[in-house]
């Protein structure tokens, strides 16, 4: 949410939709492989944030069978659902033949079919953010309250039967919670306090998933956001500081012990986690400066160790005006960034191979966020 207390001052005009695309590729023989498998690697979801308070939120849908980009997929499947899917999409995901699009200022999930992209239900939930999952269930945090109050009240995460598409369980964390790993009948959530600064979170809220209570919270730094787990059931956590005298940063904690065993004084403001290697990028804001600081780091999640260089090709970082997102594609480890751009635009979808060399990119919608694989059997 504080990328909107800084950025999103002013609202400018709608863009108009935009039809399908197909991909910019530097040549014909670059569009993404297909992998040989039982179950195949279809293509994937992007969702777009959407500028707040304009309800243009969006989803779009990269196919790899006929290398088509298409735009607004959820207006696509869904043409009776007036106002599209709302006010800033702000996290999605896949389990079973579910998808689930958490919209932040329409208070919403909206669960769509993963074939179709047709909606099942609207399941609704104040200020909601991220979403994970764990044997049945989903498990959603929340901030409450009314975007920006500094006298919200506790956040919450809240569990989602994934058949029933029911809220049944809630319990209570720290102030605006935001991403939550599920692991080991454990759920972790990264507390930030980003509506009372400087009186900033500082913990992992710990939930026992058995008795769904809060049982400790885990000291870490200020104003946690991103949350990860690697092979070995160590959580990286980022903190994004105070945007004055305290840096952003990175921090592992050891799931066995509940505590923080490394820090990393490395700024990071998403990374995704593929094959014990972590790929982060920063775009650290600073009011001292009032500028942005952009950075690509690679990480050896088995050593704990920062990798020398950036998994962006030299030259390449510059095609990139705001990083945004992040992912890799399981099967031939291409890189995918969208950049935000000036936030008001629509953005850009980048693809890079393994070795961080440009190889295609396409036009989303405005501030596209996170992407979601899509595999089916063959």
């Amino acid at each position: 949410m504080k990328k909107y207390l800084l950025i999103l001052v002013t609202v400018v005009s709608v863009f108009s939709c935009r039809t399908d695309d197909a991909i910019v590729a530097d040549d014909d023989s670059q569009t993404p492989e297909v992998p040989d498998v039982n179950t195949v690697l279809k293509g994937f979801y992007l969702v777009n944030e959407g500028n707040m308070s304009m309800n243009k939120a969006s989803l779009d849908y990269m196919d790899f069978e006929t290398g088509e980009y298409k735009h607004e997929r959820f207006k696509a499947n869904n043409p009776t659902e007036v106002g599209g899917l709302g006010d800033v999409a702000n996290d999605i995901g896949i389990y079973g033949s579910k998808m689930y699009i958490v919209v932040n200022a329409s208070n919403k999930v909206e669960v769509l079919d993963v074939n179709t992209g047709v909606r099942l239900k609207q399941i609704n939930v104040d200020n909601c953010r991220y979403i994970t999952f764990y044997e049945g269930k989903a498990y959603l945090s929340t901030y409450l309250g009314t975007i920006g109050d500094p006298n919200s009240p506790l956040g919450q995460v809240n569990e989602i039967d994934t058949t029933s598409l029911t809220i049944t369980r809630k319990v209570d964390v720290g102030r605006q919670p935001e991403e939550l790993v599920a692991y080991d009948n454990k759920i972790y959530v990264a507390n930030s306090g980003g509506y009372s600064p400087p009186e900033y979170e500082s913990t992992i809220s710990v939930i026992d998933i058995p008795s769904f209570t809060e049982t400790k919270r885990i000291e870490v730094a200020k104003n946690l956001h991103r949350l990860k787990i690697d092979s070995e059931g160590d959580l990286y956590v980022s903190s994004r500081g105070d945007y004055f005298e305290t840096p952003s940063n990175l921090f592992v904690v050891d799931t066995k012990t509940d505590q923080v065993k490394k820090t990393f004084n490395l700024a990071a403001s998403n990374f995704t986690i593929h094959n014990d290697i972590a790929y982060i990028y920063s775009t650290e804001f600073s009011y001292l400066t009032g500028g942005f600081v952009i950075s690509y780091n690679m990480l050896d999640t088995k050593t704990e160790t920062v990798l020398e260089g950036s998994f962006i090709a030299e030259g390449n970082e510059d095609l990139i005006q705001t990083p945004y997102g992040i992912a890799i594609n399981p099967d031939n480890e291409d890189i995918y960034i969208t950049d935000a751009k000036d936030y008001f635009s629509p953005g850009d979808l980048y693809c890079f191979d393994s070795e961080g060399e440009f190889k295609w990119k396409v036009e989303t919608g405005d501030i596209p966020s996170k992407i979601q694989f899509v595999y089916q059997p063959e």
